[in-house]
């Protein structure tokens, strides 16, 4: 299989930029609330303006960030309700990638579901919060590229991030994450053998978790 480091990374400053204030946001550094300004990313990610200024516009497209003319950059409250709906619209799109990804991955990006599906299970057995994190990040990249639809490419990504930090903010009291990352690694072990109604299974245990512990965090819906 092919090692870590041969693995889909950030190819320009701008992506860099991305995933590391991307990680802030889902990561609770930059919490909820928040006000920043386009010079202190700069200073905390070691990037520069115009990189950061590109991956704020991204962000704010993905609802990670809301642009505030004049007054800087706040990084939203988490809304459960709206996560809900999110979830609603997330499983028919991400069915669609998933099982497109079963049937139209390449051997190659077969090998790297079989790698990330492994090292979903490590993080499994250690309970490790940020390394889940950052393979449910690049698991989620490499199922966009293989499905290859540019189409659901463009809905997914909008909501990625937002349910990535909705999970890190509660999994503590509602969620379970070494099973969620078990959830994860039997998506992407469905994708690398081929299995696409497998894939598709797959990913509805995984949703009807997330939908569960969803649910758990509000008292009326």
């Amino acid at each position: 299989m092919p090692s870590r480091s041969k693995r889909a990374q950030p190819e320009s400053l701008t992506e860099q930029a991305y995933a590391q204030l991307e990680e802030l946001i889902v990561t609770l550094q930059l919490e909820p609330g928040t006000t920043v300004s386009e010079l202190a990313l700069s200073e905390m990610t070691g990037i520069g303006r115009t990189p950061i200024r590109e991956a704020i516009q991204r962000l704010a497209r993905e609802h990670l960030i809301l642009i505030l003319p004049q007054r800087g950059l706040l990084i939203p409250e988490i809304d459960v309700k709206k996560q809900l709906r999110l979830l609603r619209t997330r499983r028919e799109v991400e069915r669609l990638i998933c099982r497109s990804a079963a049937k139209s991955a390449t051997p190659q990006e077969r090998d790297v579901f079989a790698q990330l599906a492994a090292e979903f299970q490590e993080a499994s057995r250690n309970n490790d919060d940020v390394s889940f994190v950052r393979l449910d990040r690049e698991f989620n990249e490499l199922c966009l590229i293989a499905a290859r639809n540019e189409f659901a490419e463009g809905a997914m990504r909008q909501m990625h991030g937002l349910s990535r930090r909705f999970w890190y903010v509660h999994y503590r009291q509602a969620a379970d994450l070494p099973e969620m990352a078990r959830l994860h690694g039997a998506v992407a072990q469905a994708i690398a053998e081929g299995g696409v109604d497998d894939a598709g299974q797959a990913l509805d245990a995984l949703l009807d978790n997330i939908e569960e512990f969803t649910r758990s965090t509000v008292f009326e819906v």
